[in-house]
């Protein structure tokens, strides 16, 4: 069986990328690309309490999923989810060390329910009331696309349920940095139907290939492809926001790729 989708919205939040409406232009080659630190908005769909704990990943995802949400014309609640990134919570995870390399190793409760991979999909839910399947997926630069297949599996298991990819990376603090350097935040969404189903929207597919992954021809936004996981969604964004049928190639594994085949 062949792992197909139709593309009902799309969610954006980069550098100088502050939602799909704004950057389509400037992927589709008709606006120029402005580079500028990546705004987090305030997670306002969740409680206070929540909202004073989320941390940079969780207002990445919450933000990308639910713009692609709202393009869509889907309830949030009523979507599956897939959460995708290379590294998660890179601030918490250094606050985590260095407590645990001081003379107080005491974490707080915060920090520690913080720490799980899964955490901004427990957020989602909070937020949206989503009580539909949710993974969570991680594999290293290639988790973009990791994700794409496993959002398209699922969208094969139940074809009747919409389902949002959310992909996210952000930068972890220095020393961590050093070995693991992502110069911003960055996240995406897409909301995935049936092909089959009502509604307009580009279709895609998906093979594996042993092709170099694509690069895009604006340099600025190439540096930013390469230097963020979640950014390797890129090439199929530009296709999409040019309205044009491509066959973008994304980083997958070492010797493998993913060839997303799209109609628009």
């Amino acid at each position: 069986m062949r792992l197909a989708a139709r593309i009902e919205g799309i969610g954006l939040l980069g550098p100088g990328l502050v939602d799909w409406s704004a950057a389509r232009a400037v992927l589709a080659g008709e606006a120029p690309y402005a580079p500028q630190p990546t705004l987090l908005p305030v997670p306002d769909a969740l409680p206070a309490t929540e909202r004073r704990r989320a941390g940079t990943c969780v207002k990445l995802a919450l933000a990308a999923g639910l713009e692609a949400a709202r393009h869509a014309g889907r309830e949030p609640r009523e979507c599956a989810a897939i959460f995708a990134s290379s590294s998660g919570d890179g601030e918490n995870c250094h606050a985590i060390c260095a407590t645990l390399a001081s003379d107080d190793r005491a974490i707080s409760p915060t920090r520690f329910h913080n720490s799980v991979h899964n955490a901004p999909a427990g957020y989602w839910g909070i937020a949206t009331g989503a009580s539909a399947p949710a993974d969570c997926i991680a594999a290293f630069d290639g988790s973009f696309a990791a994700g794409l297949l496993e959002a398209l599996a699922r969208l094969a298991a139940e074809p009747a349920r919409s389902v949002l990819l959310i992909a996210y990376d952000a930068p972890y603090p220095e020393p961590l940095n050093g070995v693991r350097p992502l110069p911003d935040a960055f996240g995406m969404a897409l909301a995935l139907g049936a092909v089959e189903g009502e509604g307009s929207g580009a279709r895609i597919a998906v093979d594996f290939t042993h092709a170099a992954p694509s690069r895009i021809p604006d340099h600025a936004l190439e540096r930013l492809r390469r230097a963020i996981p979640a950014a390797r969604s890129l090439p199929l964004l530009v296709a999409l926001a040019r309205g044009e049928s491509a066959q973008p190639v994304l980083e997958y594994l070492v010797d493998l790729a993913l060839q997303v085949n799209i109609r628009a």
